[in-house]
């Protein structure tokens, strides 16, 4: 099986220590994924020390794996650095703005993906932490990052200490749409989200949260409208901090 199929999220690590040569390594190899403009987007932040770690352990819910990991990886969508070039060049950067937010994520989450990959295929453990762009604040305080820079995912690597069973995904008809997008009807749904719901786990989810089905896990305890809009605004702000918005 290759290694795209056989990947887990790695949350508990073994003290082997993950070299700055092997690390610094398997970043500059990821720098080869696709890039708009060939601008390169991007910066990354590494912590290795245990008071950066205690500092930015909050921002991501104390997740355990934050501290227990050797090293833990910011990757920032960074216009700030193309920005200042061009200033020095008599060139007029306008990257002050939402549009290119969005070119400089997208570098971003390219070069994460073939920095995980490369990582895993080298033998080592990654866990992607979605609390990234819940704190952003927060992380752009502990982490010193300019304007024009933004967090847009943490990773936390090294050697795993576990072997953990995979997650379950959708088929590939859930996805995947010939031509045009297929919207879907009920009988589609119903099939698409069997296994998902039919697994025990997912059963107990419901049963221990008191819900009618895993839908309701999903809307109203995991990911809920409550939560999702004072998020987004607080998002709203913090770009306008940074300089991505007027």
């Amino acid at each position: 099986m290759n290694s795209i199929l056989s990947r887990r999220t790695i949350r508990k690590y073994s003290d082997k220590e993950l070299s700055s040569d092997q690390l610094n390594a398997l970043l500059f190899q990821a720098s080869r994924a696709a890039t708009m403009g060939n601008m390169q987007l991007y910066s990354v932040v590494v912590t290795r020390s245990e008071e950066m770690k205690e500092k930015i352990a909050p921002l991501h819910f104390n997740q355990p794996m934050v501290k227990g990991a050797p090293v833990v990886l910011t990757f920032c969508a960074d216009f700030n650095r193309f920005t200042k070039w061009c200033e020095l060049r008599n060139a007029d950067p306008g990257y002050d703005n939402f549009l290119s937010f969005l070119n400089a994520a997208s570098d971003t989450l390219l070069y994460v993906q073939n920095f995980c990959t490369l990582a895993e295929e080298a033998g080592l453990g990654t866990c992607y932490l979605g609390t990234t762009i819940y704190n952003p604040k927060g992380i752009i305080e502990a982490l010193n990052l300019p304007k024009l820079t933004f967090p847009i995912a943490t990773i936390t690597v090294g050697w795993p200490d576990e072997h953990p069973e995979q997650t379950d995904r959708l088929p590939l008809q859930a996805y995947v749409h010939e031509e045009t997008y297929k919207d879907y009807t009920p009988n589609q749904l119903d099939i698409i989200y069997y296994f998902k719901e039919m697994l025990e786990e997912n059963m107990n989810y419901v049963k221990v949260n008191g819900k009618e089905n895993l839908a309701q896990v999903f809307t109203d305890c995991r990911y809920s409208r409550k939560d999702n809009e004072p998020i987004s605004d607080g998002l709203i702000e913090v770009l306008k901090q940074q300089g991505f918005l007027k």
